[in-house]
């Protein structure tokens, strides 16, 4: 009979023990009665899992061609029986494979370690030419959207965020992304993402769109003329900025056409906040409000909640607790708010709201990875994502949805941008995969993945630029329990300690550094205990 990984691992024999730290500790160790030692465990986890954390239920095996196993099916199941009984398993031939080796279940219930015992085994057989797992593929091919090759920050080796080894795992379903800008202006290949969002502004000198509040997000053109917007300002045409944001993050891809959205899976509910020269406070604090499902007076409720607010905007100073208090109680609904840390090459701490507490505050990178020029930095920033710097070439910027209308809307298009505005939906990108990825985890939990599963940037940095430049496939690998880190440092001892029948107990110890203090009372520690032979040991011989 089989019996449960959790009793068949009871009073076997230690042969590492783990302890994951999540807060201060000095030393810990293992204590478990004895029993003798196999080497299955210490096989490495390639010869083990058939994916990243998750164990193998099957194992192919080639047997030497003048072994009986290589030809007799009844052989090979002989020996698959065999080889379970002597690992105290339940292991069972399946077929022949085209290249004459068996391919042997394990069952679907079994750890790392129950599979290296089996591993083990056969490895140990003279007549087996070779063991490895029936390991478990995945499509890798890139979108086929006509101007992803052009999307360097996507998947270059040097100093792109490593997003399309993330797709395998998470694409953003299931979660929405209010993004908090100039609105948007209609685009194919962001259509299909677009859910309802809302107009906040409520000034119509701002909003130029010939009214106040509505549930009518588009975005009328933000342009102005030479002083329009104060003494000295040039004139500009219209950005259609929040277009461009929101295709970075969740652009329909895999559609023949354009551009890939980091979490093309996910829904984009269009925000409008800025207008003709800027936006006021007191119309982004209803905007954070309402997008995380908060109440606003006048306002109908929203019936697309989003988890992950992008806010590419900014302006000087602290701060107000007036925007602390909208973001605090944004995140306190479970919405994570991304932030822009600015673009004046200052430190963020002087611009707001990047200096806010409670947000992830992003800085932008070039292509070489390092801070890009006109990039805030500082100790207030999170983290660190691809923005951009088209003073070295234009295709060194952010690609993205935008519109050719210089005043008003008129085609769609495609066009590179940079700034802290381009790095921030990376991120907001990155929080809706690793939200879908993981439904349970709170804005702190992800802020923190996000930061652990971070590489050092490629390039330099001076005056402090987060935990590195993010990384999308590590970081939902992390929180989908497939790799990567999720918080905390683990400490392991690989030394197998062989415990005699009848004899005293043993420890092994695991040798700590970096922490002082002492083990919390919850420090989880992992024993894993193999044996030869588990049937002389399992309930069922008791």
């Amino acid at each position: 009979m089989r019996t449960s990984p959790a009793l068949r691992r009871k009073l076997i024999s230690v042969a590492a023990a783990s302890a994951a730290l999540l807060t201060a500790a000095s030393t810990a160790s293992a204590v478990a009665a004895q029993e003798p030692v196999s080497q299955g465990s210490a096989l490495p986890a390639a010869q083990t899992e058939a994916a990243p954390g998750t164990p193998a239920e099957r194992l192919i095996v080639g047997y030497k061609s003048g072994a009986a196993e290589a030809k007799s099916n009844p052989a090979a199941e002989a020996d698959a029986v065999a080889k379970g009984k002597k690992s105290g398993e339940d292991v069972d031939f399946q077929r022949r494979l085209g290249t004459g080796a068996a391919l042997v279940d394990l069952g679907d219930d079994l750890t790392r370690a129950d599979v290296a015992d089996v591993v083990a085994q056969y490895r140990a057989d003279p007549e087996v030419a070779y063991v490895v797992p029936d390991r478990l593929n995945k499509p890798k091919a890139d979108p086929n959207d006509t101007e992803y090759t052009k999307q360097w920050d996507l998947f270059e080796t040097t100093a792109g965020m490593n997003v399309p080894g993330a797709w395998t795992t998470s694409t953003g379903t299931g979660v929405t992304v209010a993004v908090i800008d100039t609105g948007y202006v209609a685009h194919t290949d962001l259509a299909a993402n677009i859910v309802g969002g809302y107009d906040f502004i409520a000034d119509t000198a701002v909003s130029v769109d010939g009214d106040g509040r509505d549930s009518n997000p588009a975005d009328p053109g933000d342009y102005y003329a030479a002083n329009e917007c104060g003494s000295g300002i040039p004139a500009s045409s219209s950005s259609w900025h929040g277009t461009h944001v929101a295709g970075t993050i969740a652009a329909v891809t895999n559609n023949g056409k354009g551009v890939a959205g980091i979490a093309y899976g996910a829904k984009i509910s269009p925000v409008r906040v800025l207008g003709k020269c800027g936006g006021y406070d007191s119309d982004i604090i209803d905007a954070i409000t309402w997008a995380s499902g908060g109440t606003v007076s006048g306002v109908p409720a929203n019936s697309n909640v989003a988890k992950v607010i992008n806010m590419s905007l900014g302006g000087d100073g602290a701060c107000t607790s007036a925007t602390q208090s909208a973001i605090t109680a944004a995140v306190n609904r479970g919405t994570t708010v991304v932030v822009a840390a600015g673009n004046e090459s200052d430190n963020v701490a002087n611009h707001s709201p990047g200096n806010c507490d409670n947000v992830i505050s992003v800085a932008a990178t070039n292509r070489t990875g390092a801070k890009a020029s006109y990039s805030n930095y500082g100790s207030l920033v999170d983290i660190s994502a691809p923005g951009g710097q088209t003073s070295t070439g234009t295709a060194n910027g952010i690609l993205s949805t935008l519109n050719s209308g210089t005043k008003t809307p008129s085609s769609e298009s495609y066009a590179y941008y940079q700034g802290t505005s381009m790095a921030t939906p990376h991120i907001a990108g990155l929080v809706a995969l690793v939200k879908s990825a993981n439904a349970a985890l709170t804005p702190a939990q992800i802020e923190t993945a996000i930061k652990n599963n971070a590489r050092a940037l490629p390039g330099a940095c001076s005056g402090g630029c987060g935990a590195g430049l993010a990384d999308a496939a590590r970081t939902v690998q992390a929180v989908s329990g497939s790799g990567g880190s999720t918080g905390g440092t683990t400490f392991s001892s690989t030394t197998a300690v062989p415990i005699p029948d009848n004899g005293s107990a043993v420890e092994s110890s695991i040798a700590v550094s970096g922490r002082t203090g002492n083990a919390p009372s919850t420090l989880q520690v992992g024993v894993d205990i193999t044996h030869t032979y588990r049937g002389d040991t399992s309930p069922c011989g008791w």
